[in-house]
C-alpha cells in the first residue's frame, strides 16, 4: 500500500511540473523580433478593456495581454497568434480588421469576449 501511495505522489508531482512548464509566462517578444511599440490589452470577465484597438500595418508591434480578472488568453482569428495572460507576442500584420477573441473557456460570457484589431 505504501509503494502505491509513493507512486501516486510521484506521478502527481510530475504532472504538476509538466503543467507548470507549459504555463510559463515568458514573452515571445524577448525572441528575435523587437517591437517598435507595445499595445496592452486588459482582459476581465467577460470583456476586453476596449472594443477596438489600432496598430500600424507592416511594423513589429508587441501585443501584451494583462489579466485583470479571471484567466484569459488572446487569439487573433486567421493568424497564428495566441497570447497567454501576463505575456506578449510581437506581430507584424497587413492592413485590415482582425477579430480578437479569448481563447480560454472562461465561463458563461466567454463567447461574448470579442474585440477588433484595426491595422492601418
Amino acid at each position: 500500500m505504501l509503494k502505491k501511495s509513493l507512486w501516486l505522489a510521484a506521478i502527481a508531482i510530475l504532472a504538476i511540473g509538466i503543467l507548470a512548464a507549459c504555463g510559463g509566462g515568458k514573452d515571445k517578444e524577448e525572441g528575435s523580433k523587437k517591437a517598435e511599440e507595445t499595445v496592452t490589452i486588459e482582459a476581465k470577465n467577460f470583456e476586453f478593456d476596449q472594443k477596438e484597438y489600432k496598430i500600424p500595418a507592416n511594423k513589429d508591434v508587441a501585443l501584451k495581454l494583462e489579466n485583470v480578472d479571471g484567466n484569459h488568453a488572446l487569439m487573433i482569428e486567421g493568424e497564428d497568434v495566441n497570447i497567454a495572460g501576463g505575456s506578449s507576442d510581437v506581430v507584424n500584420l497587413k492592413p485590415g480588421e482582425y477579430t480578437l477573441r479569448c481563447s480560454i473557456p472562461c465561463g458563461n460570457g466567454h463567447a461574448d469576449m470579442v474585440s477588433t484589431l484595426v491595422v492601418e
